[in-house]
């Protein structure tokens, strides 16, 4: 009886390279690594407050009704499309003016300029899922930390704002 060899040729070699990347890509794909860290608790709520600073509004009240009652947005993090994210509050901001006088004494007041000038200085508590990761909490497949550039869009509005908060966990 005849004995077969079988000689692996360069279309062999490049095929078995394909299969593998395709396993490489199937088993670290961020949807993938998402469901099995929600499969296995990987992922916690998280609290991400973004603040707002500065936007010039006709009329920032009617900007965060509006974003208080659609209840979500969509995030850009890095120039990255998260998705959107529930809106648990947008509680706005006031500015403060502060003067000191002769003797050392320092009094702040309300700047009245913020209601005549029409800026927008909010606080934006988004909800969502994340985990601890080795640099920070892991949110949208992004690690985040306080100071990260985020981009907020609803129906009415495109914001630019920064992180200035994180909570991990049950708050």
């Amino acid at each position: 009886m005849p004995v077969l060899s079988r000689r692996f040729s360069l279309v062999d070699a490049g095929a078995a390279a394909a299969v593998v990347l395709a396993i490489g890509g199937v088993v670290w794909s961020p949807k993938l690594s998402g469901a099995v860290a929600r499969a296995t608790g990987g992922l916690q709520p998280v609290t991400v407050f973004v603040d707002v600073r500065n936007v010039p509004v006709a009329d920032p009240a009617a900007l965060i009704a509006g974003a208080n009652e659609q209840g979500k947005v969509a995030i850009v993090i890095r120039n990255q499309p998260h998705g959107s994210v529930a809106v648990d509050d947008v509680i706005p901001l006031q500015r403060q003016l502060a003067a000191v006088f002769a003797d050392g004494k320092v009094v702040t007041a309300p700047d009245p300029n913020q209601k005549q000038l029409g800026s927008l200085d909010a606080r934006f508590v988004l909800k969502g899922e994340g985990r601890k990761g080795a640099g920070g909490v892991v949110f949208g497949n992004q690690t985040l930390k306080i100071g990260a550039p985020i981009e907020l869009e609803g129906r009415e509005f495109r914001l630019n704002g920064s992180v200035s908060g994180l909570q991990l966990g049950q708050s």
